[in-house]
């Protein structure tokens, strides 16, 4: 079972600008859309700015607030298209960009939506929105030492910021630099209880080995504040660690009604579906957790291993060697490659397959007891 644990958004929610308008846009289909736009008719919105870019179609601020407009209908790949549009004719244009980079973030592509943030903290390195966003990416994709990175440079000007301290908190935790972490928590403490303060409490007993304790922590944080972007992902996973999998099962369910495009909560709802040979299910989630995040080895691997327990052997290995060929030290894609090879006969072939399983799990050991504290 997969321990990688997703950290939570906790960066206030961005609101994406209202209607922008310039001298130019003295038009009376502008100014229609516009005001569409600022009466929270959006669908008509829309139409109305499609209509106005037929005729303007170099306008940089219809482009721009067209993407306003489509992300909030939930329409973000439009979204994406429509910034990258007014971006092509304005390319220095920081708000579009911020604006493309929570496109990104919103549908969950977070790579992307770093790049983009990474561009706009170029152009205006005092931009806290971008920088919180940029961090909470870092760390939804296992980048602690990114997020540091990022934010410790803030750590003593910007002594009384919630988000602040919870995202480096939990960076400083992820990197096990405990002391550290447990004075972000303590900063977070003295606002009182929150949602916040026990993710973080669960992530430190966590990586004390307190499974139980985590999970208790992290119950209370969805009891806090469900809605809380990640949360009950974290506490699914606490209770798959702590030997509890149908009630991790059902937090999994809840955060995909709520997001369905959750990364984490799809690729352990198909490894659930998988444990019980449901394979169509497991796909089902595999295919949209690749959809969000294409190309992840992770994912790619589950579904390999879906075609190996079909029995689907010879497209299994084809699955398994571009994985190891990308990620050489992939040792569980190793070991199932060994596995299949074996099952067709392919006996030199799985033979090299274990000498490589045992020499990556004895340069593994070795870098443990390395780390290991005399």
């Amino acid at each position: 079972m997969l321990t990688r644990w997703t950290l939570p958004l906790v960066v206030a929610a961005i609101t994406v600008a209202g209607a922008r308008h310039s001298a130019a846009q003295d038009l009376p289909s502008f100014n229609s859309a516009a005001a569409l736009q600022n009466s929270g008719k959006f669908e008509a919105a829309a139409a109305e700015y499609g209509r106005f870019l037929q005729a303007h179609p170099d306008n940089v601020e219809a482009r721009s607030n067209l993407g306003v407009v489509l992300m909030h209908l939930g329409r973000y790949e439009d979204a994406i298209a429509a910034y990258r549009a007014a971006l092509s004719i304005a390319p220095s244009n920081v708000a579009v960009r911020l604006n493309l980079g929570l496109a990104f973030y919103k549908s969950d592509k977070l790579a992307e939506a770093v790049a983009e943030f990474t561009q706009v903290l170029a152009a205006q390195p005092e931009n806290l929105q971008a920088r919180y966003l940029a961090a909470d990416c870092q760390l939804r994709l296992d980048h602690p030492a990114d997020v540091i990175e990022l934010l410790a440079p803030l750590e003593k000007s910007v002594t009384d910021d919630p988000m602040l301290s919870y995202l480096l908190g939990m960076a400083y935790l992820s990197t096990k630099q405990t002391e550290k972490g447990q004075l972000l928590i303590d900063r977070i403490l003295r606002h009182g209880d929150s949602a916040e303060a026990q993710v973080m409490m669960g992530v430190a007993k966590r990586g004390a080995g307190d499974l139980k304790g985590a999970a208790e922590d992290l119950k209370r944080a969805v009891e806090i504040n469900p809605d809380l972007p990640g949360v009950r992902v974290m506490y699914a996973q606490a209770l798959l660690e702590a030997g509890n999998p149908d009630v991790a099962r059902g937090e999994f369910e809840a955060e995909l009604r709520r997001n369905p495009l959750d990364f984490d909560a799809n690729l352990y709802m198909g490894l659930l579906l998988k444990t019980d040979q449901d394979y169509d299910g497991a796909l089902r989630h595999f295919n949209r957790a690749l959809g969000v995040r294409p190309g992840d080895l992770r994912t790619r691997n589950q579904i390999a291993s879906v075609a190996l327990a079909r029995r689907e052997t010879a497209t299994a290995i084809e699955m398994f060697e571009a994985i190891v060929k990308e990620a050489p030290s992939y040792i569980e894609a190793h070991v199932a490659l060994a596995t299949a090879y074996y099952r067709l006969q392919r006996k030199a072939e799985g033979d090299s397959e274990r000498a490589i399983v045992e020499r990556l799990n004895q340069e593994k050991e070795a870098r443990e007891r390395t780390r290991t504290p005399r």
